[in-house]
């Protein structure tokens, strides 16, 4: 039966605006509607199965879903009040306030023109709403849902608002028949709102656990946004819930038809029904998507994945180039069958890796689409996803859908963007995405509800330092109360690590109370078996030790020798060692060291240099070129020298014939020696045999200056220590990282205890900061409010993501420009190509992030800034009114492409990147 809306509530608006002189309203009543519409859509329709179960908790479907429909409805009740119906339009229309204003007096609001409220601004109307609702008999672990559905929740219950701010939600603070047409509108949409929903009284309402509100808020946030939204496509072509001519009233709209129009346009991606994996046929499982029969590695992990009945964490350690990421997505297919998880978010360490792993994906992904006949959204998610050449080619799913020819692909949905691109199902993206599930950030509830529905692996885990680690628990601390499935992939994990990892995401799922029901093998937290895989089943750890069946990779028995040569003779000797053919890897821990070095190499030896100090668009030419020349399918040249920084350690499948590294700690020279003969190819003579040279070693306990700064003095000592002069690759990788990260083994090298104490004070202080920000543990107990979830957050980082993303990192402020030359001829891009021939988004693509040591304070960025600002008025003032280049900062190089800034002279080139010297001494610092 319908429920009829009052006149007088009907003329309440949501929103309005004046637009190229046509004026709009909403009615609130519409969007109140639209919003429970959706809401109730997306909780039936776009949440995984898992996300349901995990919304339903204690209570059944039916409840859940008088609930979902309860806060879409309700949540902006708060628009009913004084305070909000007074507030003025952002285009300050006088003749649509007046318009507006003379509807609400019609419907019993009279004298607003009057109205003066002190203080407007202390009953936002999120808190109002939740005010309201509260001092009706709401729940307050629900009332906070409503309190924080702009992005941050209330620190407390506002308990005295209505009475301290009367007449913001009443008009008057005192006289009864001003107040009465409020109190009755307010009264009428609540009851609306419970009976639209399916309950009886507001007793009916139940409280729900921390994460539930926290999932619970992510939905209410997105379909806010979504019934919001008044277009899907820039052209405006495809409307979702757009404002109605102000000549038009709530009683000439069909809700109901608006949004099946709505959801009709939305809906375009395609649902993941993953299918259960059958055992006995691994064989042909692997062929059929990577065109290979598994390795027994991989057979066994996969089979003991596929047997779980409660998988939550898996941990892989396998050596490098062993098939670690088929083990892994494949284990996502099995992990959400079994789960009814529908989605996945891939995470590594760095852009290149990422943009690496991406291809992968979306190769298998487009498997998956063609095996189900249905387009699949993906979404690459790190700052220059513009730049990755298959991420560009993806067809936009709002194009591509109704053709004939569009299902089994994979596309890019961009409604999905900004924010919201967390929520696209299947994510591949830099590790910090994860990470700052345990930031306290604005709209973090959005995180929260992507991540809620995906199975999470995390590539290359031993890359994250003690600060970032500290992030990483708290996200598994989450997940696992969400009891989000999550594969964890390393070559050199040390046991410390696996071993709180586990816990984190135990402590999630179970509690503080999980130990006294872990059943555990013998032994689990010291083993060194390698490979070795863990699974969380349930409240039983297992762990599988045994690979039956011959691998077609034997091991690798690398010499290794440590050199302390000056730049000029260890260039002299990577020469030499490639005379015959070959390719030699340098792998510093420095850009300067690796520019330095660079330009060493002698003109007629093939050189390609890789780290971070590019231009966007010229490292995404590096690591295709790189890929293409010494990947796993690469034709490798004649002779060829690459040098670069730690980004060639991590997950890129590249091979040199001969290594040289910089010390660092054990793992990360493992890591970087599991990129010497990766694969079983043809070699030069002279190089048959792995060989891998050991750089900055001085002396005793003596380290090159980058090296020691960059990883501390107790980790090189004990990797100098323990590294032997042969190595066999797999066997001595979990050995030789226990050793090194084992406290027990400190006694066994001589005059430690400073650097050792140094390394304790260090990580304590890391963890003291990585605290400062996080968000607290999840509350498990029904009843607990998010109530102060996100106070004492780390100011704008909701509205940045870079500076979140830094946040998460322990990275220093620094600044990024668009590098362009400019001479008497006129601007140029640095390839030569005059500026008036390209395009604004080609221009914006011409990105760097400038060295630290430019911008080492607060004072000093403020001061660059300005600088900046000047430079890019002076000279390109119309970039402020371009959509690809406002807000842009430029940094412009002259004929020599070089410039001297804020006391630093900057000379740029495509071969070695941006160089910095200082201007009065000419020293790099």
């Amino acid at each position: 039966m319908a429920i009829k809306i009052s006149d007088r509530t009907s003329v309440l608006w949501a929103k309005k605006r004046t637009e190229d002189g046509h004026q709009s309203w909403l009615p609130l009543i519409v969007h109140l509607i639209d919003t429970q519409n959706t809401i109730n859509y997306l909780f039936a329709n776009w949440l995984s199965p898992d996300q349901q179960r995990l919304l339903t908790g204690r209570l059944s479907e039916e409840e859940t879903q008088r609930l979902v429909k309860f806060v879409g409805f309700i949540h902006d009740i708060g628009k009913g009040t004084a305070a909000f119906q007074t507030k003025k339009s952002y285009d300050h229309d006088d003749s649509l306030e007046e318009d507006l204003r003379s509807r609400l007096a019609q419907g019993g609001f009279r004298g607003l023109e009057e109205v003066v409220l002190a203080s407007a601004s202390q009953s936002p109307h999120a808190l109002a709403g939740e005010a309201i609702i509260e001092g009706l008999g709401v729940p307050e672990s629900i009332g906070a849902i409503i309190g924080g559905h702009h992005g941050k929740p209330a620190k407390e219950a506002p308990e005295n608002q209505i009475d301290d701010y009367t007449a913001n939600f009443y008009q008057d603070d005192v006289d009864p028949k001003v107040q009465e047409p409020w109190k009755a509108a307010q009264k009428e949409l609540f009851e609306y709102g419970l009976i639209t929903s399916g309950y009886q009284e507001v007793a009916d309402i139940p409280d729900i656990t921390q994460p539930q509100a926290v999932v619970l808020e992510g939905l209410l946030i997105m379909a806010d946004w979504l019934a919001s939204s008044e277009y899907l496509d820039y052209q405006q072509e495809k409307p979702l819930f757009p404002l109605i001519p102000l000549d038009q009233a709530y009683q000439d709209i069909d809700v109901s038809s608006r949004f099946r129009r709505a959801m009709g346009n939305w809906s375009i991606g395609g649902e993941w029904q993953p299918q259960r994996i059958e055992l006995n046929d691994l064989n042909q499982v692997y062929m059929d998507r990577w065109k290979f029969k598994p390795r027994p590695v991989q057979r066994s992990m996969s089979q003991a994945i596929g047997k779980a009945l409660d998988p939550g964490m898996v941990i892989v350690e396998a050596p490098m180039g062993r098939g670690k990421t088929e083990i892994a997505l494949l284990a996502v297919e099995q992990l959400a069958y079994m789960t009814g998880s529908d989605g996945l978010f891939m995470g590594l360490p760095t852009q290149a890796t990422t943009n690496a792993m991406f291809n992968r994906v979306n190769k298998w992904l487009k498997f998956l689409a063609e095996l189900q006949d249905e387009k699949f959204e993906i979404k690459l998610m790190h700052s220059k996803a513009q730049f990755n050449k298959t991420y560009r080619s993806l067809p936009d799913a709002s194009n591509v859908y109704g053709e004939a020819d569009g299902h089994g692909d994979v596309v890019v949905n961009s409604w999905f963007s900004g924010k919201k691109s967390i929520l696209s199902k299947f994510t591949v993206g830099t590790i910090d995405n994860l990470l700052l599930m345990g930031l306290k950030q604005k709209h973090l509830f959005l995180r929260h509800l992507g991540f809620s529905g995906k199975v999470v692996v995390i590539d290359e885990v031993h890359a994250y330092d003690a600060y970032m680690n500290q992030y990483l628990y708290k996200a598994v601390n989450w997940l696992g109360a969400y009891h989000v499935p999550i594969v964890i992939l390393s070559a050199t994990l040390p046991k410390a690590k696996r071993n709180a990892l586990l816990e984190a995401y135990l402590l999630g799922k179970y509690g503080k109370k999980y130990v006294r029901k872990l059943v555990v093998p013998e032994g689990w937290k010291e083993t060194q078996a390698y490979p070795l895989l863990s699974i969380l089943d349930g409240r039983q750890i297992k762990q599988t030790t045994s690979f039956l069946g011959k691998s077609d990779q034997q091991p690798a028995h690398i010499q290794v020798k440590r050199l302390d040569l000056l730049d000029e003779d260890l260039i002299a000797h990577a020469v030499h060692k490639i005379s015959d053919g070959g390719v030699a890897g340098i792998i510093v821990n420095t850009v300067k060291r690796a520019q330095r070095l660079a330009q060493l190499v002698p003109p007629d030896i093939q050189l390609m240099v890789m780290h971070s100090a590019f231009l966007a668009n010229d490292r995404s030419v590096q690591e295709t070129k790189i890929q293409d020349a010494i990947g796993g399918k690469g034709i490798r040249p004649d002779k060829m020298i690459v040098i670069g920084t730690q980004v060639l350690e991590q997950s890129l499948d590249i091979d040199f014939d001969v290594m040289y590294t910089d010390i660092a700690p054990m793992d990360l020279i493992l890591q970087r020696a599991g990129r010497l003969h990766r694969h079983q190819i043809e070699r030069p003579a002279a190089l048959q045999s792995p060989q891998l040279f050991v750089m900055g070693i001085e002396g005793t306990n003596e380290y090159e200056s980058g090296s020691g700064t960059v990883y501390g003095q107790y980790l090189l000592m004990k990797t100098d220590h323990f590294l032997k002069d042969e190595i066999t690759l797999p066997n001595d990788i979990s050995p030789l990282v226990q050793e090194v990260y084992d406290p027990k083994t400190d006694s066994e090298i001589a005059d430690i205890d400073e650097a050792k104490a140094k390394f304790k004070k260090d990580l304590e202080n890391e963890k003291g900061k990585a605290h400062r920000f996080q968000v607290g543990a999840p509350k498990l107990k029904v009843g607990a409010t998010i109530h102060g979830w996100l106070s004492r957050d780390l100011g704008n980082t909701g509205n940045d993501d870079q500076q979140a993303s830094a946040a998460v990192r322990d990275i220093k402020e620094t600044l990024e420009v668009i590098l362009v030359q400019h001479t008497e001829e006129g601007n140029f891009l640095l390839d030569g190509r005059p500026l008036t021939d390209v395009h604004s988004k080609e221009i914006a693509q011409q990105i760097i992030r400038l060295p630290f040591v430019i911008t080492p304070s607060p004072d000093k960025v403020d001061k660059a800034i300005k600088a900046l600002e000047t430079l890019t008025s002076r000279y390109f003032l119309g970039w402020q009114s371009d959509v690809w280049l406002k807000g842009s900062l430029v940094l412009p190089l002259d004929k020599d492409l070089s410039v001297t800034f804020e006391g630093w002279h900057l000379t740029y080139s495509s071969k070695l990147g941006l160089k910095y010297v200082q201007e009065d001494d000419n020293r790099g610092q």
